[in-house]
């Protein structure tokens, strides 16, 4: 008998993977703590990305990904499936960058969309 395991319904970049890391071991996050990724209402254009690190609440759904306990509430997948989170480091922008296929559009500063 085998066991499906459903596919996460978001992907890191190589960059993000080792930031996360980083933030991680930097924070000294708990064993019972994971990353929440979800979305929440507010921001310009409507809804805002959610990252950081958490407990598990009632209505998450927990992934491994790339070494990364992540949660995400159920009905937050509807908003993020097959999006990309990476972590630019450069001259023009520091930070961790949403790629959200399911955005109709988004604010200027990209932490924010609309579907």
């Amino acid at each position: 008998m085998s066991i499906a395991v459903e596919a996460a319904p978001v992907s890191f970049t190589e960059g993000a993977v080792k930031e996360l890391h980083k933030l991680r071991d930097q924070q000294e996050v708990g064993e019972d703590f994971g990353l929440r990724v979800g979305v929440e209402g507010g921001g310009c254009a409507g809804m805002n990305y959610v990252l950081g690190f958490d407990q598990m609440k009632d209505g998450d759904k927990e992934y491994f990904i790339d070494g990364i306990r992540v949660f995400m509430h159920k009905a937050h997948g509807m908003y993020l499936a097959g999006m990309q989170i990476d972590f630019q480091n450069g001259l023009n922008a520091r930070g961790f960058t949403f790629s959200n296929p399911n955005a109709a559009s988004t604010c200027g500063c990209g932490t924010s969309f609309s579907v």
